[in-house]
C-alpha cells in the first residue's frame, strides 16, 4: 500500500507539474516499462535483482526525489531498467557499469525495449577502475557487483554523494567477507543513517549521507 501511494503521488505531481502532452508521454512510458517488467517477471537471470527489490529501489528514489545514479554491476538491465524508470520521473539519469561485454550488450538491448534507454548512461568497464574515475556527484548509488569489493566501492564514492543522497548495497542479508566488512564500515559513520529493507529476501541496504 505504502508503495502504491508513492506511485500515486509521483503521478499526481506529475500532472499538476507538466503540460498535457507530457503527461500523456508519462502515462505512455509508465504503461510501457510496466508491462515490460510484469512480461519477464520470474524470467530474469544471470545475477539480476528480484522484482521487488527493483521496486524497493524505484520507490526509494521516487521518494526522496534524487536525480543523479551510479548502479556498480548493471548485469543484463533489471534493476537499471527500474531504477530508470524512477529517475524519469525525478528527471535524473542512471550511469550503469558492467566488465562482461554479454551482459552489456544485452542490457542495452533491454533498456531500449523497456523504453527508459534515454534515461541510462550503460558503460563497459571495469568498475574497479571506473568508479574511481566517475566525477559525480551522486545522490544515489547502488552496489551489485563483487562483493569482496563493496567497502572499497563505497571508499571511492562516498566523497561524490551529496547531502541527503543514499549508497544501497544488494544481498546484505547474510553478511560474510566483503559485506560484513562494510556493513561495519557504513554503520561507523556517524554521517549516515543505515537501515537494511528487510522486505528484500536478499536485503538491501540503504545508507543515506545526513550531512
Amino acid at each position: 500500500m505504502k508503495r502504491a501511494s508513492i506511485l500515486l503521488a509521483a503521478a499526481l505531481a506529475a500532472l499538476v507539474s507538466s503540460p498535457h502532452a507530457g503527461f500523456s508521454q508519462a502515462l505512455d512510458l509508465d504503461a510501457r516499462v510496466q508491462a515490460f517488467l510484469d512480461a519477464a517477471r520470474g524470467k530474469w537471470r544471470d545475477l539480476n535483482v528480484p522484482y521487488e527489490d527493483g521496486q524497493i529501489l524505484h520507490d526509494l528514489i521516487v521518494a526522496r526525489r534524487l536525480e543523479s545514479g551510479l548502479e556498480i554491476g548493471t548485469s543484463t538491465g533489471h534493476s537499471g531498467i527500474w531504477i530508470a524508470w524512477a529517475f524519469s520521473k525525478t528527471g535524473g539519469k542512471l550511469i550503469t557499469l558492467e566488465i562482461d561485454e554479454r551482459r552489456h550488450r544485452e542490457a542495452l538491448r533491454n533498456f531500449e525495449a523497456a523504453g527508459v534507454a534515454a534515461y541510462v548512461d550503460a558503460r563497459l568497464g571495469d568498475a574497479h577502475q571506473l568508479v574511481k574515475e566517475l566525477p559525480g556527484p551522486f545522490d544515489f548509488v547502488f552496489s551489485d557487483a563483487d562483493k569482496d569489493w563493496y567497502p572499497q566501492y563505497f571508499r571511492d564514492v562516498e566523497t561524490k554523494l551529496v547531502p541527503g543522497g543514499c549508497f544501497t548495497a544488494h544481498n546484505v542479508a547474510n553478511p560474510f567477507g566483503g559485506i560484513r566488512e562494510f556493513l561495519e564500515l557504513v554503520r561507523a559513520r556517524t554521517d549516515y543513517r543505515t537501515t537494511i529493507d528487510r522486505t528484500s529476501r536478499s536485503g538491501i541496504s540503504i545508507s543515506c549521507k545526513e550531512k
